[in-house]
């Protein structure tokens, strides 16, 4: 497809993705890493989707400590495109720092703002999506792609949909963004048909996110504008920013006002949150490894292996296991306990052991 006009995607690389440690550490995030067997990290794939939509108008926001091998994985990209925040503060300010880059340099930007460690089977619907997103945007609409829900999941927030635009065949305005809902929730939300999961990802001229933010955290948008006017401002205003999501500080009240709008789509998307939604992702036979099969020797048994560790993984008669192997830890559990892996990393971390967080 013909790149969308004045399109630039932003891409906030943050976290450390702590239900999938051991594999994924604070220094080494899941973004960094191939998750789906391509030989591409979750980085590069989700940059490989971008550049037909975007072109080289590309914009990466990570942590300084990762910005080296961020661009290390992106040899594409000008190292001026890749933005590093001293430290994290959400995705308020890090999508914010980019949208106040982007109102400098060119007026008549829409950025679009997709995580850097999502997996989206169907490029070619997002591309539809985004194009249709883009258009809505720049009416001066917060634009969502609302993700149709494979089922009644409690890992995710959801979008509730309501009417159709008048303008716009195919967008939605957006009633109100609801937090991960109970189980029984969830089914009820999927029953109706007017929910979509919310997948963060949002489309919307640079000067629109800005002004919005400004309504309910004026210092946040100022500090932002600060810091893209002098660069060299940085160390000294982004520790002063109020540490937020993007949702709570913009898309929650906006909706609240009837201003922002979302476009339904089936992109076949996940977050790999745990193990589990990693073993989904994966496909594939009952026992799924990600890495080398020459290294699982497995007899009777389900679930899923990553052998990282130079060693043989060998598993008898065990169903829905989950062993990750790596130089300095084993994580050993179940599919159905994969989301309780992060209480381990919290309790490596009051043990003082951040060498292996």
């Amino acid at each position: 497809m013909p790149a969308i006009e004045h399109f630039w995607a932003v891409v906030p690389a943050g976290g450390s993705g702590t239900r999938l440690w051991p594999l994924s550490r604070s220094g080494s995030p899941k973004f960094l890493h191939d998750l789906t067997g391509s030989g591409r990290s979750l980085l590069q794939e989700t940059v490989d989707r971008l550049a037909p939509m975007a072109g080289d108008r590309l914009l990466v926001v990570t942590g300084a400590r990762h910005r080296d091998r961020v661009l290390e994985q992106l040899p594409e990209v000008a190292a001026d495109r890749v933005l590093g925040e001293p430290s994290p503060r959400d995705s308020m300010a890090a999508i914010g720092l980019a949208a106040a880059m982007l109102e400098r340099v060119d007026p008549d930007a829409v950025l679009g703002s997709f995580a850097a460690d999502h997996v989206v089977g169907d490029r070619m619907a997002l591309e539809r999506a985004v194009t249709l997103a883009a258009e809505v945007a720049r009416d001066g609409w917060l634009v969502t792609v609302g993700i149709e829900p494979a089922h009644a999941s409690t890992a995710f927030g959801y979008v509730r949909q309501g009417g159709e635009l008048e303008d716009h065949a195919g967008a939605y305005v957006v009633e109100r963004f609801v937090e991960k809902p109970s189980a029984d929730l969830a089914r009820s939300y999927v029953e109706s048909g007017a929910y979509r999961w919310n997948a963060g990802m949002f489309v919307v001229r640079p000067t629109v996110l800005l002004d919005l933010l400004a309504s309910w955290h004026p210092d946040l948008a100022a500090g932002l504008r600060e810091i893209a006017a002098d660069p060299g401002r940085l160390d000294a205003v982004w520790p002063t920013l109020t540490t937020i999501a993007i949702d709570h500080a913009v898309a929650e009240p906006a909706a609240a006002e009837g201003r922002v709008a979302t476009v339904p789509a089936d992109l076949g998307w996940d977050d790999i949150g745990d193990f589990h939604s990693l073993y989904g992702v994966l496909g594939g036979a009952d026992l799924r490894v990600l890495g080398d099969p020459g290294d699982v020797l497995a007899e009777g048994s389900t679930g899923l292996v990553v052998p990282r560790g130079g060693r043989l993984v060998a598993l008898v008669g065990v169903d829905d296991v989950v062993v990750v192997d790596t130089p300095d830890a084993v994580l050993v559990t179940t599919r159905d306990r994969a989301q309780d892996v992060k209480t381990l990393v919290d309790r490596l971390r009051d043990l003082g052991r951040d060498d292996l967080t």
